[in-house]
């Protein structure tokens, strides 16, 4: 079941409509109280998360899911009329999947909730942690440490560690990073990728230098420092 939480009474109908009538079982909601009622009795499979809502806003409600261990992965959409950088960059820090600036074509809503399903489908089979000189990554467990004490990263900062770390020596544009990572590119809005890089490297401290910058290129892990 897909949830939309969208107060716009034309916009929730639009897409619950379209959902039903491809094959997707879909509810729309127009108040968070409405949305956390259904929530608490039956979790979606995927959320359409609208950010201006009244009484409180889509980064509130994307904060909190987030925040409980159980729902970490569940895939969400942000809709919403804002389509800057900033908002973006918050938006993905706290954990979104993906995210459409309105107006948008119906469509390809449809096409996004349908790619980001395939990927976050099925269970996975169990992987051993990745290892760096000091630093260790859990993807199981969704767990970074440098000499043994937890790093806390945002879901694209793991998520970025994550794919470098499985590619050792192979070099990623940015706009390569943006496509992985994020599912699609950013119109050339790639400055995200280093807003992303410098804040993981900080929070690595002494391993920081596994990642390196290749200038007018992109970024590379390399396993040996």
């Amino acid at each position: 079941m897909i949830y939309t939480l969208e107060d716009d009474s034309s916009i929730r109908e639009m897409v619950v409509y379209t959902l039903n009538s491809m094959g997707l079982a879909a509810k729309g909601f127009s108040s968070p109280q409405e949305f956390w009622q259904a929530f608490s009795e039956a979790p979606p499979s995927l959320l359409l998360l609208d950010i201006m809502l009244p009484f409180e806003d889509g980064i509130s409600i994307l904060k909190k899911i987030r925040n409980d261990p159980q729902y970490k992965k569940l895939p969400i959409i942000m809709l919403t009329a804002r389509g800057s950088e900033y908002d973006k960059v918050v938006g993905f820090d706290l954990g979104a999947d993906d995210y459409v600036v309105k107006p948008f074509g119906v469509m390809e809503l449809v096409a996004r909730i349908k790619a980001l399903l395939r990927r976050t489908a099925g269970d996975k089979p169990a992987k051993a942690a990745l290892t760096a000189g000091n630093l260790s990554v859990s993807e199981d467990h969704h767990a970074v440490t440098v000499d043994g004490v937890p790093v806390k990263l945002t879901l694209k900062e793991f998520d970025i560690l994550l794919l470098l770390m499985k590619n050792p020596e192979s070099v990623f544009s940015r706009d390569q990073l943006l496509s992985r990572v994020w599912g699609y590119a950013f119109n050339g809005e790639n400055r995200t990728v280093d807003v992303h890089i410098r804040t993981l490297r900080q929070k690595l401290g002494t391993a920081k230098d596994h990642i390196r910058t290749i200038r007018g290129v992109g970024y590379k892990f390399v396993k040996e420092l």
